[in-house]
């Protein structure tokens, strides 16, 4: 069963288009989306989140379509996301925001404390667990934002350009967790950065104008690289070309 299913999705605002007849179906692993700023990935990972509503199509959490309130609770239940830009409690401390976001996501209260503080460890905060969030600096609060989207270990991990503020030991050391966690969940990371995806996910998608120019492992999208395609790997070239429009569509 996928853990996430994603049929002929319609997204928008206003009377703008941003996903038209977008069809997904993700595993336990790793999967990068790709795209160029405003391509439309934080309006997909919001829908796919539970935040926002499509405005058509369907989409499947743990093999259940969310058509109640019941519903949409249970999904929230298993989802663990962190978007762009989340907003926190200033005056909190990590371990206090961990808790507490894990207490919204409706932990069980006895498990709340253990499973705040393995969130924390596997975010590499542990010396900073009772530093308030104002206090932070932005790598740091991302990798807050990142334990409060990983506590409890969810089923379904969204993960919206998660790496913004974080320094080169930083990103590797959070490339590492996201192949732990996809031993164990799906693991969804949007971002425009091909080399935050290189080494972490087994499949790939390159959204562009609404919709998946591709989706397959790494090694088929270097495969679509032109020669004079830019980038500085044969995966970003790879990326160029399948935004380029050049190979008619997704491939898949």
């Amino acid at each position: 069963m996928p853990l996430l299913e994603v049929t002929d999705l319609h997204l928008g605002y206003r009377r703008r288009k941003v996903v038209q007849g977008l069809g997904l179906r993700l595993e336990a692993g790793a999967f990068g989306l790709l795209g160029p700023n405003g391509a439309g990935k934080s309006t997909l990972l919001r829908a796919l989140a539970t935040v926002s509503r499509p405005a058509a199509g369907e989409i499947r959490v743990l093999g259940e379509e969310i058509t109640s309130a019941r519903k949409l609770r249970a999904a929230r239940r298993r989802i663990g996301y962190l978007p762009q830009s989340f907003a926190y409690p200033p005056e909190f401390t990590v371990v206090d925001f961990v808790r507490h976001c894990a207490w919204l996501r409706e932990v069980p209260r006895g498990r709340i404390e253990e499973a705040a503080d393995e969130a924390i460890a596997r975010a590499d905060l542990v010396d900073r667990r009772r530093t308030t969030l104002r206090n932070l600096s932005g790598g740091m609060l991302r990798r807050a934002g990142i334990a409060q989207a990983i506590v409890d270990r969810p089923a379904l991990v969204i993960l919206d350009e998660p790496t913004t503020g974080l320094d080169p030991h930083q990103r590797v050391r959070f490339r590492a967790l996201i192949r732990e966690l996809a031993e164990e969940s799906c693991v969804l990371l949007s971002t425009h950065l091909v080399e935050d995806v290189a080494h972490t996910c087994s499949r790939l998608g390159v959204l562009r104008d609404g919709g998946l120019r591709f989706t397959g492992p790494p090694e088929e999208l270097e495969a679509l690289a032109e020669p004079d395609a830019p980038g500085d790997t044969p995966l970003e070239r790879g990326y160029a070309t399948a935004l380029g429009g050049s190979h008619g569509g997704a491939r898949r």
